[in-house]
């Protein structure tokens, strides 16, 4: 399998912005089927999280660990996803997590600002050292809560966290002030674009009033040698396996129509990574 290469143009947008959207990333027929498939799989829902946004609204989402042959696992370990992270993050990777968010139409909650490695930080990683893959699988627009960044925010390390409803929020006086110097970027994206970003890039949603569904898959990659020092609800260090591209609709469309059990999804009682910020 030939490892797609990212340019050196590419990287240094990724280093000096924090982020890099790859139009296209899926095709058509691969986002069309993982779409199905996640409004389909009843194990998905009834693993289904609930987040209060504090704003009124909740968002809905599936988390889980491990990548099994579901088409959920079949992407995540896909040859260009894999490839596009070590890249990034130059060297080996291993599979953090994912996660299916659901943010149905007129009801879907927002995601206050935050940055990923506030939450990760509490699960002995030690460096920022992962980045997330988010797959639109529906389209992504301002009317429908379309994820907002920080351009460049990554570059101001880890902002302390606190709780806000159920979501860990980044101190909104440092948020204020990062938004008068940076540009606020509204990343509209069709199904089968995904964004590639850093984990301490600020970014949040807003909740979808709107009469269209934003669903969307991530996936969080840890570089290997960035192996947290103690256990958590997220896994240490394991080997991950590519599968060639082709298996997305190979594997996925024939043999795996749902979600695993084995997964290791992750109930509301074990996510601490919230849970273990203080309330402002």
């Amino acid at each position: 399998m030939a490892a797609p290469h990212l340019t050196h143009e590419d990287l240094s947008r990724y280093r000096e912005d924090g982020y890099l959207l790859v139009r296209g990333m899926l095709s058509r027929d691969e986002v069309d089927l993982l779409g199905r498939t996640a409004r389909q799989d009843r194990i998905l829902d009834q693993h289904a999280l609930g987040r209060a946004d504090g704003e009124g609204g909740t968002v809905r989402l599936s988390l889980w660990n491990h990548p099994t042959d579901t088409i959920y696992g079949v992407i995540a370990r896909s040859q260009s996803m894999v490839s596009y992270a070590e890249q990034i993050l130059e060297g080996e990777v291993y599979h953090y997590h994912s996660k299916m968010i659901m943010k149905d139409a007129k009801v879907g909650g927002a995601w206050t600002w935050h940055q990923d490695y506030g939450y990760w930080y509490q699960n002995g990683v030690l460096f920022p050292l992962l980045t997330s893959a988010f797959i639109a699988v529906d389209p992504a627009t301002r009317e429908n809560g379309c994820l907002q960044v920080i351009r460049g925010s990554h570059l101001a390390g880890r902002i302390e966290h606190v709780l806000t409803g159920d979501q860990a929020g980044a101190d909104l006086e440092r948020v204020e002030k990062l938004l008068e110097r940076q540009e606020l970027v509204y990343v509209e994206m069709e199904p089968g674009d995904t964004l590639f970003f850093h984990a301490n890039l600020l970014h949040r949603s807003d909740q979808n009033h709107s009469d269209h569904p934003r669903w969307s898959m991530i996936v969080c990659y840890n570089a290997a040698r960035n192996n947290p020092y103690k256990a958590s609800h997220h896994p240490q260090y394991t080997p991950l396996t590519k599968v060639p591209d082709s298996a997305i609709l190979e594997l996925g469309g024939r043999r795996f129509g749902t979600a695993s059990e084995d997964a290791g999804f992750l109930d509301a009682s074990e996510d601490r990574s919230a849970t273990s910020l203080k309330k402002p």
